[in-house]
């Protein structure tokens, strides 16, 4: 059995589902976000893929998944999704949905379960890196892995950033 570097409620449920995953670790930035990772990394920023915690106008959170190179239309989001208004969460309400701190949210073993909706282009990669569970941790998952264990849901609305 090899060693796992980080053990997270994400990587546990990623290994009880058996699904394969590269980890790749860096030195977190505060506000350093996915084009950091992706710098330090080697990554193109288009396949790194951020997890934002956002809300409807119901404060209903859910989980948003993004190119780390992209910013989220919130406007179009919630066209798509049937919401009259979506905005991010703040800090501290995301950490509370996720139970994760942000900058190390992880869309897999939120504390809370929430819709996933992923930038239908996303799941056109081969593989992505996205958070496992801590700041300066991602994991490499094939993207379909986002639909078949999350049953996130496909929109379009990504800017550029």
């Amino acid at each position: 059995m090899s060693k796992h570097v980080s053990v997270t409620p994400a990587t546990q449920l990623l290994k009880a589902r058996k699904v394969v995953f590269t980890e790749h670790t860096y030195e977190y930035l505060e506000h350093g976000g996915a084009l950091h990772s992706a710098e330090v990394l080697g990554f193109d920023p288009f396949a790194v893929v951020k997890t934002l915690i956002m809300q409807d106008q119901e404060a209903k959170p859910l989980v948003v998944l993004m190119h780390g190179n992209r910013k989220v239309s919130t406007k179009n989001l919630a066209r798509q999704i049937g919401a009259k208004s979506v905005e991010p969460c703040l800090p501290e309400v995301a950490n509370r949905y996720s139970g994760y701190l942000v900058g190390g949210t992880s869309p897999f073993g939120t504390r809370k379960v929430m819709p996933v909706f992923v930038e239908a282009s996303i799941l056109d990669l081969p593989r992505i890196l996205i958070n496992g569970g801590r700041r300066g941790y991602l994991v490499g998952i094939d993207p379909q892995v986002c639909v078949s264990l999350l049953a996130a849901k496909t929109v379009q609305c990504a800017l550029l950033a």
